[in-house]
């Protein structure tokens, strides 16, 4: 049992929990991800990294809610207890020479600051590129700005309520047509990162991605998070979660991660029914 140690609610959906995992804090790094099982009739879903301590002996982990498993999650409030967390699981993104626009969408970004703080430990001059919907799904900010520059951030709204109207491949062109970056780093929802491929492409510039396709054990065993690239099938929890964002099949990885949508709301529905109020 892992004790959840607090709980931080960004938006309406959104929220972050600190864990009580001294073993597993010891050994996570930037872009490895962990299993949650929520109780024991629970599935295994996987979450990134966003922060951990070897010396407080803790982890964190963002969440949006969206299905059944989320909705339990977010129900938990501090001192409750999560039946599973297994991790750290994938490699660790590799800390490549050179200039990086690291590129966060949505909840993708509790992954790219991880990652984006590592790069500039190591040395590396780092641009962040941050993409939400409106304003209020923009996540960790400060947390950004607390590593980088102000001129090496970039923020982008849907909606324009906040940084700059439009998508992340906005700014991710222009740095890229001023010769300011020499790799690239993306996670977020699936078009996002394949446009962003699509980007840097047309600049010859290398550009990884940090998938999450669907997961069911996170050991490799089970194959249901293939990913299509290149004439090869690899896995995400083993082989990944970092690909060559130039040879990921996103129209597969797309139709992957709808492939359960109906279950999942049923699953959802049955849950909620379970636990309205009117059933107590």
């Amino acid at each position: 049992m892992y004790k959840i140690l607090e709980k931080t609610q960004f938006s309406e959906k959104v929220f972050k929990f600190r864990v009580e995992a001294p073993e597993m804090a010891k050994h996570a790094h930037a872009g490895q991800f962990l299993m949650i099982r929520a109780n024991e009739s629970g599935e295994r879903v996987p979450f990134t990294f966003a922060d951990w301590s070897v010396d407080e002996g803790w982890v964190e982990f963002i969440f949006m809610v969206i299905g059944k498993t989320t909705t339990m999650l977010a129900a938990m409030e501090v001192g409750d207890c999560i039946q599973d967390v297994t991790g750290p699981l994938g490699h660790p993104t590799e800390m490549g020479q050179g200039r990086w626009a690291v590129i966060g969408g949505g909840v993708g970004l509790a992954i790219a600051f991880p990652v984006a703080r590592q790069f500039v430990a190591a040395g590396r001059e780092v641009h962040a590129i941050m993409g939400a919907r409106t304003k209020d799904l923009l996540l960790l900010e400060d947390q950004f700005r607390e590593v980088l520059d102000d001129e090496h951030v970039h923020v982008t709204t849907d909606d324009g309520s906040y940084g700059e109207k439009g998508v992340v491949t906005a700014p991710l062109e222009r740095l890229l047509k001023e010769g300011k970056v020499d790799h690239v780093f993306c996670v977020g929802p699936v078009p996002m990162m394949k446009f962003s491929a699509l980007t840097a492409q047309k600049y010859d510039i290398p550009i990884v991605a940090s998938l999450n396709p669907i997961m069911v054990d996170g050991t490799g065993m089970c194959g249901c998070c293939r990913v299509e690239g290149g004439g090869q099938t690899k896995f995400a929890c083993v082989d990944g979660p970092d690909f060559d964002a130039t040879k990921v099949d996103w129209n597969d990885l797309r139709a992957r991660q709808a492939a359960y949508r109906t279950e999942e709301g049923q699953a959802l529905k049955a849950y909620e029914e379970a636990n309205c109020a009117c059933q107590r």
